[in-house]
């Protein structure tokens, strides 16, 4: 089969356009819950058209604001509504399909890779298609930088093999001035992604580590003085990048930056070092490889298309077999391989070395994803002469068997395709309309509630009904101050002269908050609404203090 220019770009095209009719259907059809996470995005948004400008998500201090100023932009041009910021995640998505094909291209030297990459990741496991969908903040654009940060490596790599010099010892000035912009603006991505999302680190160690193999590789003059005006145009560029990470810190220092970099901040587990390390390693053998080959959804062991998966399986053995093979014994196999097994391997230590470990749902593992489809891709390619027909039997088997776990993740609904994947969280989002109208009509428009309740319900409301996220949500009352993601909210429910509770799915914490009403003397109203309980019409104003709730972990 031979590609021409013009049935390459329609290709790319068709491919373009069944992920975006995927994206589509999921956005035109409740079944991506709209939770808590997503809607402080939404809320920064409004808040940024407002005049606000924050650096970070709110509340923590490793995910930047990119993604909010990019919903912001989406929201002034098509108003504020949820389907906007899944349109920006969906054209986000769709320049990381594209990125991937140039990755094919560039990398290995073949288009056809490219192509086989992106539609293997047009209709991808349940888990790319979760966070590439509803927005968490940032994984999105932790997907496209960091393509971006592969390309400009590749294309880098490029020029430093070509910057040799002549019999007078003095470089192509045209190779030299382009490798020049190569590196600052592989600095200048860097640095946008440890602002925009610290994951992108997974893709800078290992391609600053390819840049310095190449060049020690190439004919470039005075290597050592060359390497060093490289580091400062790349340094150069990274500052520029990173340039808002910089202001935070000079605001309010480095330590609070490093602390959230490297999931201290959301460090679980008191266990010794060690079983941590074990644990982390256990969790992504037994539940994050199974996300990561859609074979279940990263909030629920839940077999996906039984019956394909044990030929998926297979599938996914053999490549990873091919891989080890190329690497250890095929002394033909490009660079690029070495340096995608590199990107995964970072990948796999910054989750089992770190607290994120404690985390197997799978969003950490989705640039592992792009990392597989492109290895799987390369593999059918270069194998094609010798699997025959069975090369699109793979591929079809592949796409198919996606295409069913993301079916059946729609038909189970609810959850549908949720971000939450703890069940003392999971909400059912469709009663928020009647929670609305209900608290409108009895006039409570400020109280207290739990972080998932909190935010979907300021920002549906047009923050006209806010409650603080002070109690818990955890079986055992446990709370953390993270919760509270947004000081004004508490600080103006707390000003107010009544204020009514929401829990949600909590039947222990209704029991207790009903018990210390009755033990102040305070007479109250209960409505069930879903999954939510409200205690409205307090006779007056009771606290979560009051009630000996809120007190932190931290």
């Amino acid at each position: 089969m031979r590609f021409r220019v013009s049935s390459k770009y329609t290709i790319l095209l068709v491919i373009l356009l069944a992920a975006a009719g995927l994206k589509a259907c999921l956005i035109a059809n409740p079944v991506v819950p709209f939770n808590s996470d997503e809607a402080v995005v939404a809320l920064m948004a409004r808040h940024i058209l407002q005049g606000e400008q924050p650096i970070f998500f709110y509340g923590q201090a490793y995910m930047g604001s990119l993604d909010a100023f990019l919903v912001a932009l989406g929201f002034l041009v098509f108003g504020e509504h949820v389907w906007v910021i899944r349109l920006i995640q969906t054209l986000l998505y769709l320049g990381t399909l594209v990125t991937v094909v140039g990755i094919g291209k560039f990398g290995f030297g073949s288009i056809r890779t490219g192509l086989f990459a992106a539609a293997l990741l047009a209709i991808p496991p349940v888990n790319v298609t979760l966070y590439t969908t509803a927005s968490l903040g940032g994984y999105g654009e932790a997907l496209l930088i960091g393509n971006l940060i592969l390309l400009t490596t590749l294309w880098t790599g490029k020029l430093m093999n070509s910057f040799h010099v002549d019999r007078k010892g003095v470089a192509a000035p045209g190779i030299q001035k382009k490798l020049y912009w190569a590196v600052a603006l592989w600095g200048l991505l860097v640095g946008l992604g440890l602002w925009a999302f610290g994951l992108t680190l997974i893709y800078s160690f290992p391609c600053g580590v390819y840049l310095v193999w190449q060049l020690s590789r190439s004919q470039a003059p005075e290597k050592d003085f060359t390497l060093l005006r490289l580091f400062l145009t790349a340094a150069a560029g990274f500052f520029i990048g990173s340039l808002p990470w910089w202001i935070y810190a000079a605001q309010n220092g480095f330590t609070r930056l490093i602390y959230e970099l490297t999931g201290s901040a959301v460090m679980v587990d008191q266990a010794p070092y060690v079983i941590q390390i074990f644990k982390h390693l256990a969790y992504f053998i037994l539940l994050g490889l199974p996300v990561l080959w859609g074979m279940r959804p990263p909030w629920d062991v839940l077999w996906l298309a039984l019956p394909l998966l044990p030929f998926v399986l297979i599938f996914w053995f053999a490549i990873l077999y091919d891989v080890f093979w190329r690497l250890f014994a095929d002394r033909t196999t490009p660079p690029v391989v070495f340096l995608l097994v590199g990107l995964a391997i970072i990948n796999l230590l910054a989750f089992v070395l770190t607290p994120f470990g404690s985390d197997p749902s799978g969003r950490y593992f989705l640039p592992l994803s792009i990392v597989m489809a492109l290895l799987a891709a390369n593999f059918l390619v270069i194998r094609r002469l010798t699997l025959g027909n069975w090369m699109w039997g793979l591929f079809a088997l592949v796409i198919v068997y996606q295409g069913l776990g993301t079916l059946q993740t729609a038909l189970r609904n609810p959850p549908g395709f949720t971000t939450q994947f703890n069940a003392e969280t999971l909400v059912d989002r469709r009663y928020d309309e009647q929670l609305v109208e209900f608290l409108a009509s009895v006039g409570e428009k400020n109280g207290y509630t739990n972080y998932w309740v909190a935010y979907p319900l300021a920002f549906q409301t047009k923050e006209e009904i806010i409650f603080a996220p002070s109690l818990p949500y955890h079986k055992d009352f446990r709370y953390t101050a993270r919760d509270d993601r947004y000081l004004p909210y508490r600080l103006r429910v707390d000003k107010q002269e009544k204020a009514a509770f929401i829990t949600s799915n909590h039947q222990a914490l209704d029991d207790y908050i009903r018990t210390e009403l009755r033990v102040l003397g305070v007479a109250w109203e209960e409505k069930q609404i879903g999954d939510y309980q409200v205690f409205f019409g307090l006779s007056r104003k009771v606290m979560p203090e009051d009630l000996g709730l809120g007190n932190t972990t931290e």
